[in-house]
């Protein structure tokens, strides 16, 4: 399998432009991860378990509907024949049935603020207090922060001695966040026999069925899994998935682009912007550096078209990477056909140009910019996916911003979500995956009931392989690699460009949106950009440049 930067996923930015997007060669909708398998073998007794490693071992994530009792996760460490399928914000929590986490509790963290040294000793305690209440106060914590077992002045083998019928009594009882940062903290130390306990408490506590962060626990401990066990290219051969077909992408997509507004805020913030940078051109050239289906611009053209004194000669070039071709059931000319009868129909001159190939391989000669137009360029959730100083010499997320500066654009619109998660190491990052996509799938949770089948198809195809290539994967495999809008501010202002300030009307028409959408959401204006957020966490920022 190729490891490069054509390997793009399907997750926020996968379903974005309604409904279609990209796939992804390390999707989740039939992961099979070939693992150093560690099962339990429970003696007669019950009262311990062993972890040995089982070379071939398959084991599958799949979907399946919720049962009465726990759902728990299918796992060669519960069963490998068994029914059950794996799979909130931040506090609700880790057991549904623990009544200490109210859903209310959801950012009370250690995850938030985790860079201070303050909250990292927080934390620390925190899993202290975890490795206590697992393993008794004979556990200790070396000066380094990573956790050792010692008994009786020497280095034991704890997982062994563990009494396994008392910890499943202590399951509803453990926080899962805490659980999960413990076995990262495990899997960072390359603590196998450690991380291989925590492992097989947190097969019990996750599911695709269950609550929020149980379905988020189930992708992190897919991806810790896979990061153990594997490195580098093996990640990609490791992580093998049947690729769904085009229709039902479609409706997974659909679905979350209906009860999620991140898409709709990207291109209504985007377009309101736009449609004020080039009110008086008579001739505007659209570059989308993700052009997906072309939805965003259908609703511009309509706007456009009745604009005092006639619609402008529209030009628009869409980029895309050829893998989009199986999400869209075929290539680019697809849109181009879309969009050209859209724009007859609104009467509006229109010309449509495709470039179907990864944003790192564009150029200057690709773009086609003619004389007398003016250049808009929209990049949508896209530019974090592009190599930077961190991966390459060829940084070509700088290179990109600096083309597109010599193009004197009217106007360019950033969309990204708001994240740190570019050159953190391991376990921080961790950390902010963790805090940032339990806000997201407690915003999913919240859009409405759905089919729960429908659910997990959808968060898998959209969500889940972002997540786990965040966790599993290092250098140029991992290309989730998102930065907050102050990082994109500081590399647009060195490649010569200026904020341009979205305004009232920005604001206004997201505030109209968001309307349709569960109360929790809301719209911030402040820096010149737009934020949307999820209860107190921001999620996504729209800007523009020029």
């Amino acid at each position: 399998m190729q490891t490069s930067q054509k390997h793009r996923s399907a997750g926020i930015h996968g379903f974005y432009h309604q409904p279609v997007q990209e796939i992804d060669p390390y999707g989740l909708s039939h992961i099979q991860i070939l693992d150093k398998t560690m099962y339990s073998d429970a003696g007669s007794q019950g009262t311990s378990v062993s972890f040995e490693t089982c070379l071939g071992q398959f084991f599958t994530l799949e979907s399946s509907s919720a049962t009465a009792g726990f759902v728990v996760y299918d796992s060669p460490a519960a069963s490998i024949s068994s029914n059950r399928s794996p799979f909130s914000s931040q506090g609700s929590h880790s057991c549904i049935s623990d009544p200490r986490h109210s859903p209310e509790n959801i950012y009370g963290s250690p995850l938030s603020g985790s860079s201070s040294a303050d909250d990292g000793n927080i934390l620390r305690q925190k899993l202290r207090e975890l490795e206590i209440s697992l393993l008794g106060p004979e556990s200790d914590i070396t000066d380094s922060g990573s956790f050792c077992f010692v008994s009786g002045g020497y280095q034991a083998e704890p997982y062994a001695s563990w009494d396994w019928n008392q910890m499943m009594e202590m399951i509803p009882r453990l926080d899962l966040k805490h659980v999960l940062l413990a076995c990262a903290d495990a899997v960072s130390n390359a603590d196998i026999q450690r991380s291989a306990g925590l492992m097989h408490v947190l097969d019990q506590m996750v599911s695709v069925s269950g609550e929020p962060v149980q379905r988020l626990g189930a992708y992190m401990l897919e991806g810790l899994r896979a990061r153990l066990e594997l490195s580098g290219s093996k990640i990609y051969r490791a992580l093998k998935c049947e690729a769904p077909i085009s229709s039902d992408l479609m409706t997974y997509m659909g679905i979350l682009y209906q009860i999620c507004p991140y898409w709709k805020f990207a291109y209504t913030s985007a377009n309101v912007v736009i449609r004020e940078a080039v009110e008086y051109e008579p001739r505007i050239h659209i570059i989308d550096f993700q052009i997906a289906q072309g939805s965003q611009w259908i609703l511009l053209m309509q706007m456009l078209a009745c604009r005092p004194g006639g619609p402008p000669a529209i030009h628009i070039t869409g980029v895309d990477d050829s893998q989009s071709a199986h999400a869209r059931g075929g290539g680019l000319d697809i849109v181009g056909q879309r969009l050209s009868k859209v724009a007859e129909s609104c009467n509006v001159p229109f010309e449509f140009h495709d470039v179907a190939m990864d944003g790192c391989e564009v150029q200057l000669e690709h773009l086609r910019v003619q004389p007398g137009e003016a250049v808009v360029v929209n990049f949508p959730y896209v530019l974090h996916h592009m190599p930077d100083e961190s991966v390459n010499t060829w940084n070509h997320r700088d290179r990109l911003i600096r083309m597109v500066k010599s193009l004197s654009p009217r106007i360019v619109t950033l969309v990204e979500q708001e994240s740190n998660t570019n050159t953190k190491p391991f376990f921080p990052r961790f950390i902010e995956t963790l805090d940032y996509y339990a806000a997201m799938f407690e915003s999913i949770a919240a859009g409405g009931s759905m089919d729960i089948k429908q659910r997990i198809n959808a968060e898998q195809q959209c969500v889940a392989r972002d997540i786990v290539n965040m966790i599993a994967c290092e250098e140029a495999e991992r290309v989730e690699r998102h930065e907050l809008l102050a990082k994109w501010r500081s590399r647009f202002t060195m490649a010569g460009f200026n904020q341009y300030p979205l305004g009232s009307s920005a604001t206004t028409a997201v505030k109209d949106l968001l309307k349709e959408y569960h109360r929790d959401y809301s719209v911030q204006e402040r820096d010149w950009a737009l934020y949307l957020r999820w209860r107190d966490r921001d999620m996504a920022t729209s800007s523009a440049w020029r």
